[in-house]
């Protein structure tokens, strides 16, 4: 009679670590940074349906490498979570710390408890009414929660670019600023080459502007990121309206004409 192989839990835990991080190394790198306005998301990603980026609630957005198809089911269950959760009880108990707290539990679950861990690792960030109220949570594929202040990455060069946004990255950089060097850090380190250029087509950039009133999340045209990017533009910015464009529930053009009487 054989005998059973035996594994020791430290061992196992390593192992699945190992698996884990290697399948994250895999994915292009996604940056968030703070700006004056709000909170910048810039993902190298020239697909145009399968996001990086996204709105999980007003004033709360989500960003994500690794396995497109489980950060999509983590990205789903978190907008079921904050709509039951702001329709139960208020609008404003919705809040990053709280869902990164449920993603911690689920990613924590499925790394001791499954056979494969999660190869993802994923932001939740929130934007206060002031600089000094936004909130950056990093979430690891074994649960680990990391509280970030300023800047975050995540990717295969995530130590590189982390420490190149240490020695660059400013409190209060304009939103021009802000994306110039996000993309200046993704393209300078991209993990498996050579530094290249980085187009606006290559990019998912999305923003959270503090100054809108309810859904603070837009994403920025290829058009706009140009223009942002742009030394040439004087403000190195863009007019508030024409960066994110009209809202969900914003007025376009003239109003229709009133019924007659």
């Amino acid at each position: 009679m054989s005998m059973p192989f035996y594994v020791s839990p430290e061992q196992l835990m390593k192992d699945r670590a190992d698996y884990a991080r290697k399948g994250i190394a895999r994915g292009r790198s996604v940056v968030v940074l703070a700006y004056d306005g709000g909170i910048a998301f810039v993902a190298e990603n020239p697909s145009r349906a399968l996001h990086k980026i996204s709105e999980i609630y007003d004033r709360i957005a989500f960003a994500a490498v690794g396995k497109y198809n489980e950060f999509e089911n983590l990205r789903v269950a978190g907008v079921r979570y904050a709509d039951l959760r702001g329709y139960s009880y208020d609008r404003s108990d919705v809040t990053a710390r709280g869902l990164a707290n449920a993603y911690a539990q689920t990613l924590g679950t499925v790394f001791t408890q499954e056979s494969k861990p999660y190869e993802v690792e994923i932001v939740v960030a929130e934007v206060g009414a002031t600089p000094d109220l936004d909130q950056i949570y990093r979430l690891t594929y074994d649960g680990s929660v990391a509280d970030e202040r300023g800047f975050v990455a995540m990717g295969g060069a995530a130590q590189s670019i982390s420490t190149a946004l240490g020695e660059q990255w400013r409190p209060g950089l304009s939103l021009g600023e802000a994306l110039t060097l996000a993309v200046s850090v993704l393209a300078d380190h991209p993990g498996d080459g050579e530094p290249r250029a980085l187009g606006p087509d290559q990019l998912e950039v999305a923003v959270l502007d503090r100054q809108r009133d309810r859904r603070l999340f837009r994403r920025l045209t290829a058009a706009l990121v140009e223009r942002l990017l742009s030394p040439s533009d004087p403000t190195h910015d863009v007019p508030h309206d024409e960066a994110h464009g009209p809202g969900p529930h914003d007025v376009v053009g003239d109003p229709p004409p009133a019924p007659p009487a």
